[in-house]
Formats: structure tokens, C-alpha cells, sequence
């Protein structure tokens, strides 16, 4: 039996249906694998097809293909190290969510997923069959046991794989962030561990897709719960890593833990990897946005100078003569600050020629919402015009507490491909501006230093869509109001429960209200990076019409 036994961890982003680009990345590092002396070269759960698939695994030709892809790899990959990825499998008529082994040309076995998540971002229960309760594989004379994902977070899977001889476990994971998950994770795992008295590495994808973004962090425990090795959070990496049997059985061998950022920097990254790869993912490379000179628009050109360069970014003050010099002169500034394409398109003439159409049929009606709407679906007309004009994907900028009460003007200032802040509070974004100007890495494609002026982030947060507006007119102080929204919303609290934190009854009941009959404005808006476990798309699902109200 051997006594060193090598992995290498391809902890990679695989794109969702290129199916020859996945595969290509998985043969390029089972050639490093080979050349490093490993034995087992390993990749994250269903790499093959990229993940979340969500229905698309379950259409034939695509699965099919996908299972033929993995053939045609093991055939490829023959003379060398064994395979393991993920990928889809038919079994008797049945779709398994799998981790595939290939060696000598073939697969030559095969785990299958048996708790299958339905919450959340995950509807595996609705898409794949229930595999059984299994046993390990052999890869050479040591037997190796996978549980995929869900499965490691249950202590059935782990424990039936250490009673039928598993001798270390190697875990799969498609593990999207939300702020805190390392922490989850790392504690199930040593759950795993200390009942299973067995090695662990923890083997999780990295990049965007959609609304989610996988942050890797890959890791291994030695039994007892001893960190024995920590990839990087979000980049893709390649690692050797060693078990060595001794007289008390497989141990990890100690290697570099990676340092973990805290939680701005975090979420930050997220909003940045989430846009860069949305955009590279759906053929884009370069973004537009409405700077108006308030924060959100600050924070999402940031976001988008250091996801995709500064060349590639285009930022348009379209101002109305609500608009403040203050608000002309901040936008300015961040423009240049960052280094963008900065364009000036007044509104004021396309919106008087927009009032004079309707004038015969709004007379003898008093102005009001609606020619306040008038402006910002006018700036989202012309910013799509942008748009459609270069070929460069429009931005929206409204931030969670907006999103949550319906503080946007829906095909106006809603338009857009993407929304790097959907998830993220105003009162977050204060602070994630203020964490920007202080903080570079070497992942930022933007300037180091302070990008949004203090001016920008201090003033009081105004839409501009008439004289001396302010959003405390319309809403809650925002501490007041994201308090609120995170009992109601994160939470999934009552109005009582709002009270109970010290909150006005009658204040919490219209935050309450204004969340349901947004539903609708939701339904239309754009994906944005998922930061929370209660974000606005898979993690909430309610109807768009509904007449229920917490009587509490």
C-alpha cells in the first residue's frame, strides 16, 4: 500500500454549457496532475456542465452530451492519473447529479448524490433522482469516499463511506457565498471529521454565474479538526496536496493556508467577480451607466472600472434642471477619479417635448409621480439607446432597500443587464465606498486611493426628480429603514417582531406593505450579485399578487 497518495485540486470556473471549454480546462490540469506524479486529479462538482444548470440538466440532448463529453475525456486522459469530476448521469432511466472517476480509458465508477438541497438557490430535488446510500472508490490500492456537496453537510453519506472502508473523504462542492458561509462550512466539516475520524479535503469551484458566485477556499482537516491547508478565496488555483500514512492512518500533509478577508472585502470581491464574469460569460466586455452623482452610481462604476478596466466602462450624466451642481460636479469627479468615459446628455428637451405630447391628455390633472417618472424613464430610454447603439451592457444601480420597497422607476432607472448591488443595504453601501477608498488589491482593475469623494457618500440621498427632494420624504431614515428590512426580509420576521425591536407599529406595517406590492417590479428587474442568504430572486419566491398583510 502506498504511503504518500497525491491530489491534485483544480479549484476552476467551468461556464455553464461549454461543455468543450469545461473539459478542456479539466484535461489541461490533469496534464499538471500527470506531470506533478499524482494519483488522483480532481475537479468540483458537476464541472462538466458548469453549475447552477437548474432545468437545463434535465433536457436530453444536453445531459446526453454532457456524459459524452466526460467519455471522450476519460479516452483522452488514459495513460495517467485517475479523473474525478462532476457531472450528470443516467442510471435506468433516472438523472443523478454524480462525481464521475475516470481511469484506463473509461469511467470507471461512480458516486451519486443522495441528499439533493431544496432551498435557497437549489432545486436539485425537482431536477435530479435521489442516489443511494454508497460506498467508496478505489484509486490504486486506497479507497477514497465523495460525498457531493449536500451530502457532506448530513452525517449519513460520510459515515456509511468510513464504515465500508472509505480511508480519506474527498468532497465536491458547487458552495455559492453568502457573507459568513466559510464559517458554516468549516464547521460542518469538522462535524465530519471528528464523527468519521477521517482526513477531509474540501474541494469548492470558484466564479459567477448568474446571481451567485463560488468562492472557493478550498481546504483540508486532519482528523480532530486540524487545518491542514487553505486555497484563495475566489481565484482559481491549482494545488498539489499530499496524504501520508503513518501509524495511525492518512494524515494531510501541512501546506499554505491562505489568508481569509474579512467581510467588506469579501462582498466586495463578489460584486466584482459576479459583473466581470456575467459579462464575460454572456459575450460582453464593455458597460454603461447612469452617474448621477449619488452614491449608489458611484459605488456600481467603481464596481464596474474594477471588474472590467476603466477603457471599458462609459458613465452618462443625464441631468434635468432638478439636477444639482453639486450632483453635476460629484459625478464629475468620480468619472475622472476612475478614469471612464464620461458623456453629458441633458434631458430637459426630450422631456418637454415628452410633456407636450401628453399635455391633451393630462389636462386639467395636477402634476405629480407621474412627470417625476417621466424623467427617469426617459434616462433609461436613452441609456438603453446607448446600449444598443455600442454594444455595451447597461448597469442599474438601485441597492437592496430600494429594490425591497419599490424605490424605482420601473423602465426607467430599473433598465439594465445587471445590478452589481441588488443585495447590498444603503447603509452598506456608505460604508463598502468609504472600505473602496481605502483598500486596493491587486484584483482591482481600477485606481488605488479615493475613487468616490467624501461629498458623494455624506450628502443626503436625493433622486433629483423634483425641487429640494429628498428619499426621506418618501422612506424611512435608512438605518431605520435596512433595520427594518433585514428583520422582514433576511429574517422573515413580522411587524411584531419589528416592534418587539423598538420599531413604530405603523411605520414597520407600511415598510411591510410597500415590500409586497413591489413583488411585481422584482419580478421585472435585473439579476445582481448574491451577498445574503435572503437575496431577491431564488432565495425569496413570492407571488407578484397578494393581498396577505401581518396583522400583528
Amino acid at each position: 500500500m502506498a504511503e504518500r497518495f497525491r491530489i491534485t485540486l483544480a479549484q476552476f470556473n467551468p461556464t455553464v454549457g461549454d461543455l468543450a471549454g469545461n473539459a478542456e480546462k479539466a484535461r489541461q490540469v490533469w496534464e499538471q496532475g500527470r506531470a506533478a506524479g499524482a494519483d488522483l486529479v480532481a475537479l468540483p462538482e458537476m464541472f462538466i456542465t458548469g453549475y447552477n444548470t437548474q432545468d437545463l440538466v434535465m433536457k436530453p440532448s444536453f445531459h446526453r452530451a454532457a456524459i459524452a463529453a466526460v467519455e471522450t475525456l476519460a479516452r483522452d486522459c488514459a495513460d495517467g492519473p485517475a479523473l474525478a469530476l462532476g457531472g450528470p448521469w443516467v442510471e435506468n432511466g433516472k438523472l443523478y447529479n454524480a462525481y464521475l472517476i475516470l481511469k484506463g480509458g473509461r469511467i470507471a465508477s461512480r458516486s451519486l448524490k443522495h441528499h439533493l438541497p431544496n432551498e435557497t438557490v437549489f432545486d436539485e430535488l425537482r431536477i435530479f433522482d435521489v442516489g443511494p446510500l454508497g460506498g467508496p472508490y478505489s484509486v490504486g490500492n486506497t479507497r477514497v469516499g465523495s460525498p457531493i456537496c449536500e451530502d457532506a453537510w448530513h452525517e449519513d453519506v460520510a459515515e456509511t463511506l468510513a464504515e465500508t472502508g472509505a480511508e480519506f473523504l474527498l468532497i465536491p462542492n458547487g458552495s455559492p457565498y453568502f457573507r459568513g458561509k466559510y464559517d458554516f462550512r468549516i464547521n460542518e466539516m469538522v462535524a465530519r471529521v471528528v464523527e468519521t475520524g477521517l482526513p477531509l479535503i474540501y474541494l469548492n469551484m470558484v466564479g459567477g454565474q448568474d446571481d451567485q458566485v463560488f468562492d472557493g477556499a478550498s481546504f483540508g482537516l486532519n482528523p480532530g479538526g486540524a487545518l491542514a491547508f487553505r486555497l484563495p478565496v475566489f481565484d482559481e488555483t491549482v494545488a498539489h496536496v499530499d496524504l501520508e500514512r503513518g501509524s495511525e492512518g492518512w494524515r494531510i500533509a501541512a501546506s499554505d493556508i491562505a489568508p481569509l478577508p474579512d467581510a467588506w472585502e469579501q462582498d466586495y470581491r463578489v460584486m466584482v467577480e459576479s459583473l466581470r464574469d456575467y459579462m464575460r460569460k454572456s459575450g460582453f466586455s464593455k458597460a454603461l451607466l447612469g452617474l448621477s452623482g449619488g452614491v449608489d452610481s458611484a459605488l456600481v462604476a467603481a464596481i464596474a472600472v474594477d471588474a472590467l478596466g476603466a477603457e471599458n466602462v462609459r458613465c452618462v450624466m443625464l441631468p434635468s434642471e432638478y439636477t444639482s451642481q453639486s450632483s453635476l460636479d460629484d459625478a464629475e469627479a468620480v468619472a475622472r477619479a476612475l478614469g471612464v468615459k464620461y458623456d453629458y446628455v441633458p434631458i430637459s428637451e426630450s422631456r418637454a417635448a415628452v410633456t407636450n405630447t401628453l399635455a391633451p391628455l393630462f389636462a386639467g390633472t395636477e402634476p405629480g409621480l407621474t412627470e417625476e417618472n417621466i424623467q427617469s424613464r426617459l434616462r433609461g430610454l436613452l441609456l438603453m439607446a446607448l446600449s444598443n447603439k455600442f454594444g455595451e451592457m447597461l448597469l442599474t444601480t438601485g441597492n437592496k432597500s430600494e429594490v425591497a420597497v419599490g424605490y424605482a422607476t420601473i423602465y426607467g432607472d430599473m433598465n439594465g443587464g445587471y445590478n452589481p448591488i441588488k443585495d447590498l443595504y444603503k447603509t452598506r453601501v456608505f460604508e463598502t465606498c468609504r472600505w473602496r477608498n481605502a483598500n486596493h488589491r491587486p484584483w482591482m482593475m481600477g485606481p488605488a486611493g479615493e475613487v468616490i469623494r467624501p461629498s458623494v457618500i455624506d450628502k443626503p440621498p436625493s433622486a433629483e426628480l423634483r425641487e429640494d427632494q429628498k428619499d426621506s420624504d418618501s422612506l424611512p431614515d435608512y438605518p431605520v429603514l435596512d433595520a427594518i428590512l433585514e428583520i422582514l426580509v433576511d429574517r422573515d420576521g413580522s411587524v411584531a417582531d419589528c416592534v418587539a425591536a423598538g420599531f413604530d407599529r405603523d411605520v414597520a406595517r407600511r415598510v411591510e406593505h410597500l415590500i409586497y406590492i413591489s413583488e411585481y417590479k422584482r419580478f421585472q428587474s435585473a439579476p445582481g450579485a448574491r451577498l445574503t442568504q435572503r437575496s431577491f430572486w431564488l432565495d425569496r419566491r413570492y407571488p407578484i399578487v397578494n393581498r396577505w398583510r401581518d396583522t400583528d
